[in-house]
Order: C-alpha cells, then sequence, then structure tokens
C-alpha cells in the first residue's frame, strides 16, 4: 500500500432524494468532494440485499447486488419510468434511509422499469456470464414463487413466473451497469475504492440453497451449528449471528472453490476489500444451533494459510484487508502476518485500560489499516462522551489535550490516527462530521435501530475541509 487516506461511508449513508444513497449523480458528487478534501480510498460496505433489520451482513446472496441502489433518476433518463413515478418516490425524510416505505414500494418501481425496458439482451448475456448471478435470480423468483418463505420450507423449486424471473435479471444488470459507471468514474480521479465481505452467510441465501454440501446443516437444510463472538467489548454474553457455519474440509476439496470465486467478484467490483471477521480462518467460535447465546460455543480450528494461499492466488497485486478485531490470540496475529494482509487497528480500542494497547497509535505497523473507529462503533465523539472518566482521560492525555471542556477535543484524536504510520488511514463520515453518538450506524447485539443513518448535502458541504486538507498535506496522506 501506498500511504493514503480515506473516508469510510456506506452508500445506503450517501445524501438524495429517494430514501437511501444510490449510485446516481450524488455518487459522482462525493467521488469530488474526497479529491477536494485530500482523500484517495471510499471504503463502503457489503453491497448485498439486506436482511430484516437492514443488516447487508445477513443476505440472501453472497454475490447479488442490492436493488435499493440503483438509481431511479437513471430510470427516468433511460425512458423506463415516468416523470410521476420519479417525483412519486421521492424521500419525506432527509436523515434516515426509509427502509420501510422502499419494502414496500421500491421493488414494484422496478418491476414497472424491467417491463418498459422491453427485451434487453444485454441483462440477458450479463446473467449468462455470471452464473451466481443467475443462481441468485432464480433463488429470488423461487422465494416469491414460494410467498416469501424460507427455502427449506418451499413446496416447489420450479420456475413459473418467467416475469420475476426477468425483472430479476434487469435489476442485477442495471445494478452492476450502475455501479460500473461509479467505480470508473472514482478511478479516473485517483480514488480507489474498498468493498467488504462478510465472513458469513444466512441459510436462508441461494448459496447455502446451491451449495448445501459446503455448511454444517442438516438434511432439511437448518444449520446444526451456527457463528457468533463469545463475550467481548459489544456484548456480555457474547454475540449469537446464527449463521451457518462452513464445512471447511469439504470447501478444501477443490481448493476452496467458492470462496475463491467470491473473492474474484468482490475484486471485479472494487479496487480491495476487507473481510470481515477475518480472525474465523485462525479458529472460529462454533455454537450449538439451539442456544439462546453465544456464550456456551467452542474454538474450531479454521483453514488457516491453506485459504489465504488459495484466495491470494491470481490476486497478489490487490489489497486484502483482514479484519483482525475481537478476542485475538497470538496464533491469529501469526495467519496475519503470514498472510502478508494488512490488518486493523482502532483508535478508539487504544485506551480501554492502562495497558501498552497494540490500538494505541505509537503501536501501529506499516502495514496496517487505522480506523478512528469501525461500523461497529461509536462515533469519536459519541466514545468520548460516554466512556468513563479514566478511558477519557487517558485518551485526551494521549493526544495532548490541554485541560478544560473537551467538547472540542475530536480533531486532535484524529489528528493521530493521521499522523500514524499506518499506510491507510480511514475515517468514518460521522467523525468527519464531528457527529455524536445519534448518528451511529450500527450498535452490535442489538437488533432494532441499525443502518439508517444519512449524511446531508449541507452538512458535507459546511464540514470543516480545511482540516482534512490540512492532515493529508501535513502527514504525507
Amino acid at each position: 500500500m501506498k500511504r493514503q487516506s480515506g473516508i469510510l461511508m456506506h452508500i445506503s449513508s450517501l445524501y438524495g432524494d429517494y430514501s437511501i444513497g444510490t449510485f446516481g449523480k450524488n455518487a459522482f458528487e462525493f467521488i469530488d468532494f474526497l479529491v477536494d478534501c485530500g482523500f484517495s480510498v471510499w471504503q463502503v460496505l457489503p453491497f448485498t440485499v439486506t436482511d430484516e433489520y437492514n443488516s447487508p451482513y445477513k443476505s440472501f446472496s453472497a454475490f447479488g447486488g442490492n436493488p435499493y441502489f440503483i438509481d431511479p433518476e437513471i430510470l427516468y433518463e433511460k425512458g423506463y419510468i415516468t416523470e410521476a413515478d420519479l417525483k412519486a418516490c421521492r424521500q419525506t425524510t432527509p436523515y434516515s434511509a426509509e427502509y420501510k416505505r422502499l419494502s414496500s414500494e421500491r421493488m414494484s418501481l422496478l418491476r414497472k422499469a424491467y417491463k418498459n425496458c422491453g427485451v434487453n439482451s444485454d441483462a440477458e448475456e450479463f446473467i449468462s456470464e455470471n452464473p451466481r448471478l443467475d443462481a441468485f435470480c432464480r433463488f429470488m423468483t423461487l422465494r416469491e414463487q414460494n410467498s416469501g418463505k424460507r427455502w427449506q420450507d418451499w413446496k416447489s423449486d420450479e420456475i413459473t413466473d418467467f416475469e420475476t424471473l426477468g425483472m430479476w435479471k434487469f435489476i442485477q444488470h442495471e445494478f452492476f451497469t450502475q455501479w460500473a459507471r461509479v467505480k470508473k468514474y472514482a478511478n479516473s480521479k485517483g480514488v480507489s475504492i474498498i468493498g467488504d465481505i462478510p465472513i458469513y452467510v444466512s441459510d436462508d441465501s441461494c448459496d447455502v440453497w446451491e451449495n448445501r454440501s459446503l455448511f454444517q446443516i442438516d438434511d432439511k437444510g437448518y444449520p446444526t451449528r451456527v457463528a457468533g463472538v463469545p463475550p467481548d467489548y459489544f456484548a456480555e454474553d457474547g454475540q449469537l449471528w446464527g449463521n451457518p457455519l462452513y464445512d471447511w474440509d469439504e470447501l478444501k476439496k477443490d481448493n476452496f472453490g467458492w470462496w475463491r470465486e467470491r473473492i474474484n467478484h468482490a475484486l471485479s467490483m472494487f479496487d480491495g476489500v476487507r473481510i470481515d471477521h477475518f480472525r474465523a480462518i485462525e479458529s472460529y467460535w462454533s455454537v450449538d444451533s439451539k442456544e439462546t447465546t453465544a456464550k456456551n460455543g467452542i474454538w474450531i480450528k479454521g483453514p488457516g494459510m491453506d485459504f489465504v494461499n488459495a484466495i491470494k492466488e491470481g490476486n497478489e497485486d490487490k489489497l486484502i484487508i483482514a479484519e483482525d478485531l475481537g478476542d485475538i490470540t497470538d496464533e491469529v496475529r501469526e495467519l496475519v502476518s503470514e498472510s502478508g494482509f494488512p490488518g486493523m487497528r482502532i483508535f478508539q480500542f487504544g485506551f480501554l485500560d492502562s495497558g501498552d494497547s497494540l490500538h494505541a497509535p505509537h503501536n501501529y505497523i506499516k502495514n496496517s489499516v487505522a480506523y478512528s473507529g469501525t461500523h461497529d462503533n461509536n462515533t469519536l465523539f459519541g466514545y468520548l462522551w460516554e466512556s468513563e472518566d479514566d478511558v477519557r482521560n487517558r485518551t485526551l492525555e494521549y493526544c495532548g489535550f490541554g485541560g478544560g471542556d473537551w467538547g472540542g477535543a475530536t480533531p486532535l484524536l484524529l489528528r493521530q490516527v493521521f499522523a500514524s504510520v499506518s499506510d491507510l488511514a480511514i475515517i468514518p463520515i460521522q467523525d468527519f462530521l464531528m457527529y455524536g453518538s445519534d448518528t451511529r450506524i450500527n450498535t452490535p447485539g442489538v437488533a432494532d435501530g441499525n443502518w439508517s443513518y444519512r449524511v446531508t448535502k449541507d452538512q458535507l458541504m459546511n464540514a470543516d475541509r480545511e482540516f482534512f486538507k490540512k492532515m493529508n498535506r501535513i502527514y504525507k496522506r
């Protein structure tokens, strides 16, 4: 990696008029904004279809794209929807994603666009060249045919609704076509885009439905052992994610072919990727599916360097970030080091106790990514506000705060991230704006109220961009 910096902001948080951020003109404006501030990286979260809690980390497919990110204005420009359609889908709440409205209205708009599009040979050809997307389109069609039930409860897996199948093919082609335009523009401006790969998939997903032998499931398709993490900083009962665990022995038989496809797919969409919960590659927390919390799990050895070598093949020049957070052991550190992947350093974790944490900036290494916080953290200002006095005092003393009202101390904390030796520094959009915990995008272990945060254009344009220009200039990013 070269020395640079960027902003972490999901597409859903981008400002705009259509209930959620999209791949439209505002994405291009945001890229220009990044460049003006001296940033050269935009990091996003998974582009997958979200679950019932609006999380992109438990999706119907690891490959398929989220229909909500398709920009309605582009559909209008192509003549697929009318001006009245466009007006009808304008948002009413500028500060949050309107998921309830999206779930009730957006798919019908996309179906109308598909019907008005007519015969689309480009979409058919695109899907035929992408078998995993073809499987996803079939899965979503069958799910609709079976009244939205989980695939384990389907009465039939024979497609009869060819209109819905065609609609999903149209959606995926439109999604990837629109995104390709955004990425091409970003790269032309010197901005790299980093994507995100959730380590696990949902049991009610095309991935499990199509590849049952690769997962720890019973004869009916339900998980026997599920994923999570033991009690930690985020949750005293641990986090019971509920995703089916992989059968790594089975995956290894073809040198992790499904995973290699997944990595290659992501790296065709992005300039680099972060693998979420990378520590599970060394060993993973396995919980009986009958448990109600993650407390009573066990650690099981993962595939280790065999997996790493498989996904690196052909991608030696690509950026792959290992999310090495949580309950980290010497074995995990050794795996990250041997992989050559940069790990993560989280400023907020550096001062939780009086020890010499590797997350304190003086312990960062070049081959790492420094974050003020992640999408799972509080905002930096929220962290200061809600921390115990000893944690806050250690943080402020480290940053050279002179005493008095610490309400304006956020720039001092951010400076530490920019000044660190880490090759890449990433600031979540909320920390860029120096906002409080009310703008937090996700709280781990809490099901409701997440993923809805959106920035407005006025907030972005009125931010102290000169401060960040200065940080990038001084610290050669």
